[in-house]
Order: C-alpha cells, then structure tokens, then sequence
C-alpha cells in the first residue's frame, strides 16, 4: 500500500468514527425527544402525544440497527485498536441501551393513555417532572461522556443516579398513602408507580453509559464499584 493509499484509508476510517459518533448523538437526541413527549402526554393527559411517542420509537429502533452495521463493518474492514476498538464494541451496547429508554418512553405513554380513559384525578406532578428532567439530563450527559470519552462527566452521571432513586422513592411513599387514603386512586397510583418505575430505568441506562464512558477514557472498569465513581459534590452530601 502507497502513503497515499494509507493516508486515504485513514483519513476513511476516521470518518466513519465520526459517523458512527453522530448517529449515537442522534439516537440519544430522538430517546430524550420521546422521555420529554411521553411525559408531556401523561401530565397533559394528552393521547396524541402519547400516540406520537408509540410511532417515534420506530426512528429509534431503525437508528440501533443502523449504529450496528456500521460498527460491525468498521470492526471487520479496518481491524482498529486500542481506544478505536473499545468505543466501536462500546457502541454497540450504547445503541441497545439507548433503544431501551425508547422502549420505556413508550411505557410512559402508554400509561397516559390508559390514565386519559381513567376518572381518578391524581397527579403528582412535581415528582414526575423533576425525575423525567434529571433522568434527561443524565442521559444527554452519558452520551456526551462517551462520545468525547470524559471519564470525569461519566463519573458524574454515575453519581446522578441516587438523585433519581431517591425521587423514586419518595413518588411511592406519596402513592401508597394516596392508596391507603382512598381506594380509587389505587389504579391510577399504580399507573404513576410505573412511570417512575421506567424513569428510573432511563436514569440506570444513562448510568450504564456513564460507566462505559469511564472504561473509554481511563481502561477502568466501574460497575458495581460505587467507591470508583469519586467523590461527591458537596451538594449531593
């Protein structure tokens, strides 16, 4: 192979990366849009948006596939190594994280639509809001980390996750009591308790790609290993 030939060839590998690195943005972009709609839908009792999010989840699933062809043939055609070759395997699993808080937006919308046919006014919006926004947020900030490969962003989304758990946990204090106080609201409780449930789920997929950004940047692995993560802000004390 000529100099020319491997500049070339380079020059073509480095562009697929970045290619593969904004259908990962897209994709993260396309699953915060459905979160937000869905949860738009559930507090506005809106079933077009719900329905809205039921069809956008297609874009999602079609973009996975997509994220996967490419890293597949960038893994069989270019043989990369060392930090190339872990965001390619990485990304794969990013992408099927990413498809999966698809999956619990579409949850979310459908429990709007069965609270819009309901009568039971129970709402506890703030909760809800404030879980949807932070889970969001971690998202955004996972995929950002690992697609710049900043160990020290990753660490925080990691970190991020006992806000959210903690939200959690407070929205099923507040249902059970609403559940013990009046028995018809048990249904819609139950409902909301699933909502928080799946933002919940959002906010441990954004910590998984958090933890994926940490091996990316620094070859460390942090699953499971809670001391790893750094420590806490003094607002998270």
């Amino acid at each position: 192979m000529s100099p020319a030939e491997a500049t070339q060839g380079f020059r073509h590998f480095h562009d697929q990366l970045a290619e593969l690195k904004r259908k990962l943005l897209d994709m993260s972009e396309r699953a915060e849009a459905l979160i937000d709609l869905s949860v738009e839908a559930l507090l506005e009792r809106d079933g077009a948006k719900a329905d809205a999010v039921l069809a956008g989840d297609a874009e999602v699933d079609a973009l996975e596939l997509q994220v996967e062809e490419l890293a597949i043939s960038l893994l069989a055609l270019q043989q990369p190594m060392a930090r190339d070759l872990r965001f390619i395997i990485a990304a794969i699993k990013v992408a099927n994280d990413v498809e999966r808080v698809g999956d619990h937006a579409v949850n979310i919308a459908q429990s709007a639509l069965r609270l819009a046919a309901g009568r039971a006014d129970i709402t506890p919006d703030p909760e809800i809001e404030d879980m949807a926004r932070r889970a969001r947020k971690m998202l955004a900030d996972a995929l950002d980390a690992f697609v710049r490969a900043d160990g020290a962003l990753g660490r925080e989304v990691c970190r991020a996750d006992d806000q959210v758990d903690a939200l959690h946990d407070s929205l099923v204090r507040i249902l059970i009591t609403h559940m013990m106080e009046e028995p018809r609201t048990i249904t819609p409780s139950l409902e909301l308790f699933l909502v928080s449930r799946n933002l919940e789920r959002v906010a441990d997929l954004a910590t998984n790609i958090g933890e994926d950004a940490v091996f990316l940047a620094e070859g460390k692995q942090i699953k499971h290993h809670y001391e790893d993560r750094g420590p806490k802000r003094a607002d998270e004390r």
